[in-house]
């Protein structure tokens, strides 16, 4: 497995145990102490981004029946992107069809349906590759994660407005939780019905707009709904001018990139696209699990749960 420090990692990593598979992490030297390894589960230090190391480090010369990969770039800069989410998944593959692997399950992400950005772009070159590869693959194209969508949950508890794009209403997710996702890409093993397929991936529904989120938040609060209602041109206006800068001063070009990722979640839905109607459909895009963001929230609320978005962080 690759990928196992992030949450959704974590949770993956938990949920493989529970299938009773045995379990190789490979990571680098920083984020081992981020591996929550359970009992029989071994940890091996290395970089993905060597293919001399994924081979020699990783897999080191054994026979493996499956990959399960949930990395992902950290910033999603081009840099970032090109080096994690394409090449060093292209160094996994390699030394994964050396070992006799017969199964790449990729956490990928529903965003590559309209592919604007660098890291969407890396994401769905490397899906094509395994693809056409000839290991058998899942490719599982996940929605929202709850910590991409609690980032107000203090700002409502401190009783300032829901922050939203527009009139709130430009998009709709089904979030899914870390366990939910975890569980799906698990149990990809051992059903051959998703092998060698594309798979679109929410939690429970119904689909939420950003309004919708925080009237729900508002609620559990037990405080009237507030929201400050933000342009979207506040962001070309900002994608502009460090889009431009970004020529001369090379660090703003990834403030321009964060821009346009923070752009194509305020007005692109995380919903399944359907092609023939051009509109994204909330009811084609499947359902898996039964956490919901509403209980997650009020956890939070609660101070049961920390808040662990890390680079999900926005507001």
């Amino acid at each position: 497995m690759v990928g196992a420090t992030g949450t959704i990692g974590r949770a993956t990593l938990r949920a493989l145990v529970r299938h009773g598979h045995e379990v190789v992490c490979f990571v680098r030297a920083p984020s081992a102490r981020g591996v929550e390894a359970p009992t029989g589960v071994l940890v091996r230090i290395g970089d993905v981004t060597d293919a001399v190391s994924v081979a020699r480090d990783g897999f080191r010369g054994e026979r493996f029946d499956v990959v399960v990969s949930c990395l992902a770039s950290r910033t999603g800069t081009p840099r970032d992107a090109w080096s994690i989410d394409h090449q060093a998944h292209v160094n996994v593959l390699g030394a994964a069809r050396t070992a006799g692997v017969a199964q790449f399950v990729l956490l990928s992400a529903i965003c590559v349906q309209k592919p604007l950005l660098a890291f969407q772009k890396a994401k769905l070159a490397f899906e094509e590759t395994l693809a056409h590869s000839g290991v058998g693959y899942s490719i599982v194209r996940a929605t929202a994660f709850f910590k991409s969508l609690s980032g107000q949950v203090a700002r409502v508890k401190a009783g300032k407005p829901y922050l939203v794009f527009g009139d709130g209403a430009l998009t709709a997710c089904k979030p899914i939780s870390d366990d939910d996702l975890a569980e799906y890409l698990a149990s990809c093993i051992d059903k051959p019905a998703r092998m060698n397929r594309t798979l679109p991936i929410g939690g429970p529904g119904p689909a939420l707009t950003p309004r919708a989120q925080g009237e729900q938040l508002f609620a559990l609060a037990g405080k009237p709904p507030r929201f400050t209602h933000v342009p979207v041109a506040l962001l070309d206006v900002i994608i502009g001018a460090t889009g431009l800068l970004g020529r001369v001063i090379p660090p703003l070009a990834d403030k321009a990139e964060f821009a346009r990722i923070g752009r194509y979640y305020a007005t692109e839905s995380m919903l399944v696209w359907n092609a023939a109607t051009q509109r994204y459909d909330a009811d084609g895009t499947p359902e898996f699990g039964h956490d919901t963001l509403a209980a997650h929230h009020a956890r939070l609320l609660r101070g049961e749960i920390g808040d662990d978005r890390g680079d999900h962080a926005i507001f």
